[in-house]
């Protein structure tokens, strides 16, 4: 936000200058704090590594076992270092889908944003981001396989994917790749990279909360989660 200060009267006097500055400054920080307290960034690094970020719940699978290992881990990778958060578990049934929700990011308009590393895996590898999830059975997801070369979206409904659209695309497995989404209404848009991939409308979901998810044997690295809530439309 920027500030224009007019002269207007040149008897205008010390006292008053410092208390117009004052005011001005602090509606600019409650203006700060607003804004600041609409958007959530994790990157892991003050968080306890070999556990589970606070607030951070690990789905189940179709058996009831935990949907996967998660948990912070130093890494010399790291985009923001040390941290970072792993999907370490290395087997998993084809449809064994891996989930981590966030509590309290229940949110409708929404701008994510997450940066992955794929490890490995041999059934499968990467990564994505989940939204609107009303648990672990239903949300909506994108996400980027290095395997497979290519970006989805999908909605999931009761466990089962259904996929709305494809993305054919080359997917370095030695880098990190930057994963963005954001949804207004029914309007969604995700990017790869800082590149465009889908543009949509869908309606399944109205509400819900954000979290990351991988699958079947994909061993994945994620950092600098970002959740910015948007306004209502």
């Amino acid at each position: 936000m920027a500030l224009k200060i007019q002269k207007r009267d040149a008897s205008l006097t010390g006292v008053s200058i410092w208390l117009w500055c004052g005011a001005a400054l602090a509606l600019v920080l409650s203006t700060t704090s607003a804004t600041a307290a609409d958007v959530q960034l994790w990157n892991f690094d003050r968080d306890q590594p070999g556990k589970v970020p606070p607030g951070f719940q690990i789905g189940t699978l179709f058996d009831g076992r935990p949907a996967g290992e998660w948990q912070v881990t130093a890494s010399d990778k790291a985009p923001s270092s040390p941290h970072v958060l792993a999907q370490l578990q290395r087997k998993g049934a084809e449809h064994a889908y891996k989930t981590l929700l966030i509590q309290g990011t229940e949110s409708e308009h929404v701008a994510l944003s997450v940066k992955l590393l794929p490890i490995d895996g041999k059934a499968d590898m990467g990564g994505g981001l989940i939204w609107r999830a009303t648990d672990d059975r239903n949300y909506y997801l994108a996400r980027a396989n290095p395997l497979e070369q290519n970006i989805r979206i999908y909605r999931v409904v009761k466990g089962v994917r259904h996929m709305l659209q494809n993305f054919d695309h080359v997917i370095n497995i030695h880098r990190w790749h930057q994963l963005r989404v954001r949804m207004e209404g029914c309007n969604i848009h995700v990017s790869f990279d800082e590149r465009s991939v889908f543009k949509l409308c869908d309606e399944t979901f109205r509400k819900g909360r954000i979290g990351l998810w991988t699958k079947s044997d994909a061993v994945t690295h994620f950092d600098d989660l970002q959740l910015e809530v948007l306004g209502n439309k």
